[in-house]
């Protein structure tokens, strides 16, 4: 019988591979296009793929105070790196500066009241299911709400413009993928690892 340990292991691993492989793709697509939006897109799926891949090493009784710290700040991060690659898709440069300056300032903030102050062990059953500190929460979720809305907003801008359905992929991926890292604190940890795989597969048919 195969114990809950290796169940999740093979469950953040299955999520892991195929995110590495869109992350090189995304990544091929930049140097190929020079498009400042596939940077950002592919360094988000890169973090992604990091925080999977740690999450792979918590399934394996890997853990540590700065490891979980990392996450919890990768977390916030992948999904700002998404929103801005859409952002570079708008004309008005000033707009972009707005949203650099207020990622710069949150992430900021962020990362300080992540590193500051110990969140203790959140890992329990070899997921991350532990709440870290309500700054913590506060922070984070703004940052990645903002995102969300940038990312769903100029997603559906360009759906209307050109009614490219992989659009609806990328939009429903990408939300789904920024909601994953919330998950375990409304105490639905195990969804996190099931929103991370559908997340993923919906933004292969987006980007592929």
């Amino acid at each position: 019988m195969v114990s809950l340990q290796m169940l999740v292991f093979l469950a953040t691993l299955l999520t892991a591979i195929p995110t590495i492989v869109l992350a090189a793709y995304m990544t091929k697509k930049w140097i190929g296009k020079k498009q400042r939006s596939h940077l950002f897109w592919s360094a988000g799926l890169w973090i992604f793929a990091i925080t999977v891949l740690m999450e792979t090493l918590f399934a394996q009784g890997i853990y540590s105070s700065f490891l979980i710290d990392s996450y919890l700040l990768l977390v916030v991060v992948l999904v700002e790196m998404l929103a801005l690659g859409s952002m570079q898709l708008i004309k008005s440069k000033l707009y972009r500066n707005i949203y650099y300056a207020f990622t710069l300032i949150i992430t900021a903030i962020t990362a300080y009241l992540i590193f500051s102050k110990d969140q203790g062990n959140l890992i329990m059953n070899y997921v991350v299911a532990g709440q870290p500190s309500i700054p913590v929460i506060i922070a984070s979720s703004l940052a990645t709400f903002v995102a969300v809305i940038i990312i769903v907003f100029i997603a559906a801008i360009s759906y209307r413009k050109t009614h490219n359905m992989k659009m609806i992929s990328i939009i429903t991926g990408v939300c789904i993928v920024s909601i994953a890292g919330t998950l375990y604190i409304v105490s639905y940890p195990y969804l996190l690892y099931y929103a991370e795989f559908i997340g993923m597969a919906l933004l292969w048919l987006g980007f592929i």
